[in-house]
């Protein structure tokens, strides 16, 4: 399995992420690969869990003086990949993938991701805002981004992700963020994105999962509140973690209390979820995340 995506001329390294059955000589063969290819290796990280082992990377190397170009490594890194039954992908670091934001009413982690991308924070590009209302739209006008509203109902829901998927085909878009899209995705729309969706849940999961986590803390009488990125997948709340936050509460604190603190955790959590994502720095091992710095 493998995948090449198109560079621009910014800084000038390439990532390489694998996974693979671990095997001796795993480090060796890559590092000498590049080596021997003109490649300056500017990162190399690894990581063997489980008790089988199995071998997940990130590799990032300088391009200058790399002696073919990108987009020939499937051909001369297709013997190592072979030997080692390596899966793998590999990336210019300067590549901003294409993101869609889908947000409903509270539109905190849309602004935040918007402001984060403009400031170049967030190195992407983000061609549309999807939402089931027209409450956020101010925000998108003030970066020029284009904001398309698709009602969604259960009468039309299927209609409206027909809608929806049009438009993230037709804008050419690799990642699409849940920043409180407080709508549940059918199994379809996310089978056609798989490992493209993340979505911000307002608890720390897997506690309170579903509707009105807030509400649930504070019947529970919690003393910590929290956010979860993780990727989406069929089962309601239980894709692969990326990243969690947490905030301390008090007794004192009523459900609006624990909403406001909630949210500037959610921003925070969702943006590093998101960077981590187009910087290539996650790897999946079931249903875990590795996360290499």
């Amino acid at each position: 399995m493998c995948a090449v995506a198109e560079s621009s001329p910014l800084k000038n390294s390439a990532i390489l992420l694998l996974r693979c059955p671990d095997r001796k000589g795993l480090d060796a063969a890559i590092a000498d690969f590049i080596y021997w290819h003109g490649g300056d290796i500017l990162h190399f990280e690894q990581h063997q869990p489980g008790v089988e082992r199995f071998y997940l990377a990130r590799l990032e190397w300088d391009l200058a003086g790399f002696e073919f170009d990108l987009k020939d490594f499937p051909k001369w890194f297709a013997p190592i990949a072979e030997q080692f039954s390596i899966q793998w992908r590999v990336s210019t670091s300067n590549y901003r993938p294409r993101v869609a934001i889908f947000v409903s009413k509270y539109d905190h982690c849309l602004v935040d991701l918007l402001y984060r991308q403009r400031t170049g924070e967030l190195a992407c590009e983000i061609p549309l805002v999807i939402s089931n209302h027209p409450d956020a739209k101010n925000h998108a006008d003030f970066y020029h981004i284009p904001y398309t509203v698709i009602p969604v109902t259960k009468e039309n829901k299927q209609e409206a992700e027909r809608q929806q998927i049009e438009l993230l085909r037709k804008n050419n878009i690799e990642l699409v963020v849940l920043a409180r899209y407080m709508q549940v995705l059918s199994t379809s729309f996310i089978e056609q994105f798989p490992q493209q969706i993340i979505n911000i849940h307002h608890s720390f999961l897997p506690a309170f999962i579903g509707a009105k986590p807030h509400q649930q803390a504070f019947d529970r009488g919690v003393k910590i509140i929290g956010a979860t990125a993780h990727y989406v997948t069929e089962v309601l709340d239980d894709g692969p973690i990326i990243e969690q936050g947490v905030e301390r509460v008090s007794h004192r604190d009523t459900i609006e209390d624990l909403v406001k603190k909630g949210r500037d955790i959610e921003k925070v959590v969702l943006s590093r979820a998101v960077r981590w994502h187009i910087e290539n720095r996650i790897l999946l091992y079931g249903n875990k995340t590795v996360i290499f710095e």
